[in-house]
């Protein structure tokens, strides 16, 4: 290697191929002097016959390795040249062929002339078919008339244009979306003979914008649902207090009067529409998430049978077709709310198949992970996961967006509330599940629910006592509202009980301790200002901590109600409630003394 490497930097010496080319004039000319004076001695023919012809050898030598050395230089300046063009150019084309983005060039009609090999893949032609095609030919109409506007400001303005919605079509026929970037070509006079680009496939960078797009429109919608679950449950509480009022004066007054009175049957009918009201507010406490009354181990497949087999059989003309997984996991769940759902659900169907269809109902195990369901504020884990499928007219993308708002509907005036969706909504999320839809016009729609999986066997049903148990004993009664504490008075009275009223958690407290060991029983509202109920509880409870307390609500056995309940609290009671109901539910307390 060192030995090559000496002949080279010999064999590019500048001035040692001058000197041999003197070298070699200088023996051409003793040779013809050799020939034309052959009588001259050595030195003659080596040196010249006088003075004169030896500076003239000398001058001419000089003359050569002046002319040698300064073509060796030029051969050589062009040599390097070239070995630093010919090392750019594979520089340059290395990198055009080891990034990701394709490049390309073309004439000023698109036609391509040269192009890289990543070019090639991101459009899935050989090498030999897209050599001399147009661009228009891989590129979808509203992309290619896209470009043509492009290039006409690009060739106006030689401003680089670029592209964030390019849409081709590759070989095999699949749709891909890509960036270009897009600069003018010139040729050595400054004038335009073409365009070159860089294409970058972005799919996968779409779908990922695309799903976060989702993720975070689920969340905003999550968001916005809490926020009008949070206002339907308040109305609904206060709305239960003045159901209270009225169905505890509709009870007072049936106690008065016999069944021949000709108020009687009017009475009845305000018990009626109070019960009417009552369920118009579970709809609003479903959707509030405060809509869990029992809750039990549950096989949801038996809910499902018995629910659809009623639906069928009052909806012949809608085909309801089962698939419900054998090896179901059970689910806790309050049995009434669950139906409510399937309810609801049945008749949104049978209301989009106007004229007859199809109902599929399909359950099965699923397992989720974390990354499936971050945007439904659920944990991951086993869950059950019920699907309802129609075959009707389907929900527009607008309407699929508010679909479980409370009061939005797309019925006429009369048709409906705009709260059956709304309440299944939040009866599924009060469960811990959550619910989706996915809707294409004229295509059916379906519901998918997952609700979080139990362990537990399947609770067996107990039947309920309906008589009205008369007591004894002083009652605590607190509650904010003075209609409910008026007509609580009166109920209880009538069941034989003496009652203390209180107006707020304070009140209580210091009634309380003024009369600890007379009081008997405390009914409580969870819900009052200042002292709320779960600091009243715990501050009774300091007190006296065997004493039975019976907690009251307008909202349901949910949230704070439970954490109460867990806390040692004996007993919970929905307002509004009966008569008979509240005897029941005292009497069950009462009798643990």
């Amino acid at each position: 290697m060192n030995k090559n490497k000496l002949k080279s930097t010999i064999m590019d010496s500048m001035v040692l191929t001058g000197i041999g080319l003197a070298g070699f004039y200088w023996v051409c000319e003793s040779f013809m002097y050799f020939f034309l004076a052959p009588e001259a001695n050595f030195f003659q023919h080596v040196l010249g016959p006088d003075i004169f012809q030896t500076w003239t050898r000398l001058l001419v030598l000089c003359l050569f390795v002046i002319f040698g050395s300064h073509v060796q230089y030029t051969v050589n300046k062009r040599r390097a040249a070239d070995d630093a063009l010919r090392d750019s150019e594979e520089k340059y084309r290395t990198i055009l062929e080891n990034i990701e983005e394709g490049y390309f060039e073309t004439d000023l009609e698109g036609n391509l002339t040269f192009f890289s090999d990543p070019f090639c893949k991101i459009l899935g032609y050989p090498r030999s078919q897209l050599l001399g095609m147009n661009t228009r030919k891989y590129t979808t109409p509203a992309t290619a008339e896209k470009i043509i506007r492009k290039t006409a400001r690009l060739k106006k303005t030689g401003r680089p244009e670029n592209v964030t919605d390019y849409d081709i079509i590759r070989k095999n026929g699949t749709n891909v979306a890509l960036e270009l970037s897009l600069s003018l070509l010139n040729d050595q006079n400054g004038q335009p003979m073409g365009y070159r680009g860089m294409l970058r496939d972005v799919s996968d960078r779409k779908r990922t914008e695309d799903e976060k797009h989702k993720l975070e429109n689920q969340l905003q919608q999550a968001q916005k649902m809490e926020s009008i679950g949070t206002l339907a449950g308040g109305i609904a509480h206060d709305f239960n207090n003045i159901l209270m009022g009225i169905q505890g004066n509709a009870s007072l007054m049936l106690l008065k009067i016999d069944s021949d009175h000709p108020n009687y049957e009017k009475v009845k009918n305000v018990e009626k529409y109070v019960q009417n009201g009552t369920e118009l507010t579970k709809q609003l406490l479903g959707f509030a998430r405060r809509g869990k009354y029992l809750i039990k181990a549950t096989d949801l497949n038996e809910i499902i049978d018995k629910s659809s087999a009623l639906f069928a059989r009052t909806r012949k003309e809608i085909q309801v077709h089962t698939d419900l997984s054998d090896e179901l996991w059970t689910v806790e769940v309050d049995r009434g709310q669950i139906e409510q759902v399937l309810l609801n659900l049945y008749v949104n169907a049978w209301q989009a198949m106007s004229e007859g269809g199809s109902l599929y109902l399909i359950t099965k195990n699923a397992i989720l992970d974390g990354n499936y369901i971050k945007a439904y504020k659920v944990e991951p884990g086993k869950y059950v996961k019920f699907t309802v499928s129609d075959t009707g007219e389907g929900i527009d993308k607008e309407t699929q967006k508010r679909i479980f708002e409370p009061f939005f509907t797309t019925k006429e005036m009369g048709r409906g509330t705009g709260l059956g969706l709304a309440s299944v909504y939040g009866i599924i999320k009060s469960h811990g599940g959550y619910i989706n839809v996915y809707s294409e016009k004229d295509r059916g729609t379906t519901f998918t629910i997952f609700l979080p999986a139990s362990g537990k066997e399947v609770a067996k049903e107990k039947g309920a006592a309906t008589a009205m148990i008369k007591g004894s004993g002083n009652v605590l009664l607190i509650d904010d509202e003075e209609m409910v504490v008026d007509v609580g008075r009166e109920l209880l009275q009538e069941l034989g009980y003496s009652v203390m009223p209180a107006l707020s958690g304070r009140e209580a407290i210091d009634i309380f301790r003024t009369n600890q060991g007379k009081i008997d029983l405390i009914i409580m509202d969870m819900i009052m200002p200042g002292m709320g109920g779960g600091e009243t509880f715990d501050r009774l409870r300091k007190i006296d901590p065997e004493i039975k307390v019976l907690l009251s609500s307008g909202y349901s056995i949910d949230g704070q109600a439970t954490k109460i309940l867990q806390r040692g609290c004996n007993g919970f009671i929905q307002k509004p409630f009966k008569l008979n109901q509240l005897a029941e539910k005292i009497q069950k307390i009462m009798e643990n003394r």
